[in-house]
């Protein structure tokens, strides 16, 4: 027996050990950007589907929010949205619904394909920290992985979606493209313009995409317990999502009308130096439902529909992704 533990190495070495050493180590590699890559893909189609679909509501929430002209003294109701898309429909035209999208498609496909990705990969760190790995995650690192992740996918895109606002509001005569909309803010206000809002941003983007993840997980394995099924339908995925939004942006919604409010100052003739100056101003002219909470029913409408179709497409994407890669590799 001592012989052969000492051949057995010998052999090992000059045979099987180094073929082993250098292909599967590069085999692990692979299999983690190939699911990167997939995670990249899934998560940049499920942004852009989403935004594409509500981008017209979208466009109808940021006016309330910035306080434009005629709108001061109105709340942003379900009739009041439906007329002002009506009339910007007359004044401008059917494809001015989407004006900024194209501003909101460069900043969402970024930030989206980062924000899920990023939970997945936080997912696994925090996984193996504490002692979860390829198991669904207890609720507090659930909501971490879910915050960490939009303030990842927050804090590397900001400038896109402060381009994105300013677009939103503002006559196409203004600003002709993105990158015009750049140049005429770090000529006219200073490259720091484009980080104006960043602090609110941060501090929504926590409590949002921090529920939004945490309950969506949290529905599906739920219905995994109680159904018995692996997986949910897309219906009940859509469902699932859906949940998740209006609770994300219901906790969050106060500091996205502040962030609204810096990011449009320059062109809506406010200055808003700080959050807390920002939302006194707002409670004291508008009052403090009216003001901080301004939009919000629209958001009920628009958030759901977006988050569930977001969630459902990114989900769905993944599994299609893998499939074909398993086909792929079945034929080789």
């Amino acid at each position: 027996m001592g012989n052969g533990v000492r051949e057995g190495p010998a052999d090992f070495k000059g045979q099987d050990v180094e073929p082993v050493t250098s292909t599967s180590l590069p085999s692990e590699d692979k299999q983690e950007n190939k699911k990167v890559l997939n995670s990249l893909m899934s998560g940049a189609l499920a942004g852009a589907v989403a935004k594409t679909a509500v981008a017209p509501l979208d466009r109808t929430k940021i006016m309330f929010q910035g306080e434009s002209c005629w709108l001061l003294q109105k709340a942003l109701t379900l009739v009041e949205a439906y007329r002002l898309i009506y009339r910007t429909y007359l004044n401008e035209g059917f494809w001015s619904l989407w004006r900024g999208n194209s501003a909101t498609m460069v900043r969402v496909i970024p930030y989206a394909a980062i924000q899920f990705c990023a939970h997945e990969e936080y997912k696994q760190l925090l996984g193996s920290y504490y002692g979860f790995q390829g198991k669904a995650l207890t609720p507090f690192p659930r909501f971490i992985a879910g915050s960490l992740a939009g303030t990842t996918a927050a804090m590397l895109t900001y400038p896109l979606d402060m381009v994105r606002a300013r677009m939103a509001v503002t006559p196409k005569e203004m600003y002709s493209n993105i990158v015009h909309v750049f140049i005429r803010i770090s000529r006219e206000e200073g490259l720091k313009t484009l980080y104006r809002g960043f602090t609110p941003t941060i501090l929504g983007v926590i409590p949002y995409a921090g529920l939004s993840f945490f309950t969506y997980e949290t529905l599906k394995k739920l219905h995994a317990d109680h159904s018995g099924k692996s997986q949910p339908s897309p219906p009940e995925r859509l469902l699932f999502g859906a949940c998740a939004g209006l609770i994300g942006q219901s906790a969050s919604y106060p500091l996205d009308v502040v962030r609204r409010r810096m990011q449009t100052a320059g062109v809506m003739g406010h200055t808003y130096s700080s959050i807390l100056l920002t939302m006194q101003e707002i409670i004291r002219e508008e009052g403090l439902i009216r003001g901080l909470y301004k939009g919000l029913s629209m958001n009920w409408v628009k958030g759901p529909i977006a988050v569930g179709i977001s969630f459902t497409t990114f989900d769905l994407t993944q599994i299609l992704l893998r499939k074909l890669q398993h086909s792929t590799s079945g034929e080789r």
